[in-house]
């Protein structure tokens, strides 16, 4: 019987899409997805987890005793928590307010205890869901606290893992990668990986308004953070996770080419991803023109599953102030309507 032991040997061979519908206004660059969020746990996340705790388990620092803690926008909580259930570990996550209902219930589910933090906060602020998993690290016995967002091991996952296995998939022939940063592991793993391989290759980060990382690599300078409403990417610090020597570029997004790319690639392409993937992928067709007859590639990191409250709903994006296409703006009125019959 060809049974796996464990969901974590799960992670990882995500397939690679060919886009047809979703392509860019001009040229005619190659777009490929990878649907990172076909891991068990639903993201990328789940690669970087699996890495540490082998790597955790080979230095012999786990135990039946020790207590997972760390600070998430959502997806490494999936993540850890997905892999505390399933070693049965006590697992601690601390996540700001704005995430979604759906990424605190399926914490939850897995038996985590999630600890809602202020967003609207500075990184050092004592309230803040990156200060709160550090107080409940040093406050916990047996307390493990991978700080991904500062761990060379959160890139390394990737450029072990993530990085040859997109080298296989397409065979050596890829242009340009496209990613999402947010801790910056994925970007700097794969883009490390894949620019030894071929240093011609190009790649680019996405990066909401708000966040710091798009003036601090253009600019050189910290411009003031503020809040986005995309989940998953963007800082409002530099983390030491990131390596911006393997970027190239940089281009910063709105939260809504976010959402109404992410959207065309549900409807467009069936395709059913997240936020910070609408946002990676946007920025992918913001400069395909640079790449005529290239292939670029998308790191779509998680699914639509965890925003079906916020911005896959229709009247959660009426409210919100962005624009729906009109097929869209016909259901709302159809659904207002039978409200109202």
């Amino acid at each position: 019987m060809k049974a796996l032991t464990s969901v974590l040997e799960a992670v990882g061979n995500t397939p690679i899409v060919h886009l047809q519908k979703v392509l860019p206004a001009t040229g005619n660059a190659a777009l490929f997805a990878k649907l990172e969020y076909m891991n068990p746990g639903g993201s990328i996340k789940d690669r970087m987890v699996k890495y540490l705790l082998e790597n955790m388990d080979a230095a012999g620092v786990l135990n039946n005793r020790s207590v997972l803690v760390e600070n998430s926008s959502g997806n490494t909580g999936a993540a850890l928590s997905m892999a505390a259930a399933a070693r049965g570990l006590r697992c601690i996550v601390t996540i700001p307010d704005k995430m979604s209902g759906e990424k605190i219930a399926r914490m939850r589910a897995f038996g985590t205890e999630v600890v809602v933090a202020p967003t609207a906060v500075e990184a050092d602020d004592p309230r803040s869901y990156y200060s709160r998993a550090r107080d409940i690290a040093e406050q916990t016995p047996d307390s493990i606290y991978p700080d991904q967002y500062n761990n060379p091991l959160n890139a390394q996952a990737h450029y072990c893992t993530t990085g040859p296995e997109l080298w296989e998939q397409t065979e050596g022939h890829i242009d340009v990668l496209v990613c999402g940063m947010g801790t910056g592991g994925t970007i700097t793993g794969v883009g490390r990986y894949l620019k030894e391989k071929n240093p011609a290759i190009q790649v680019i980060g996405a990066d909401p308004i708000g966040s710091v990382f798009h003036d601090y690599f253009h600019f050189g300078k910290m411009s003031p953070a503020s809040v986005y409403k995309v989940e998953g990417i963007g800082e409002d610090y530099l983390v030491k996770a990131i390596d911006f020597d393997v970027i190239d570029d940089i281009v910063q997004v709105t939260d809504a080419e976010s959402f109404e790319t992410a959207r065309r690639l549900v409807r467009e392409e069936g395709i059913f991803c997240g936020g910070s993937s609408g946002s990676a992928m946007s920025a992918a067709l913001r400069v395909a023109h640079r790449y005529p007859g290239k292939n670029i590639v998308v790191i779509l990191p998680d699914s639509g599953n965890m925003y079906l409250s916020k911005f896959m709903d229709d009247q959660w994006m009426v409210a919100n102030g962005f624009s729906l296409h009109e097929a869209e703006r016909a259901s709302v009125r159809k659904d207002a309507q039978a409200v109202t019959a």
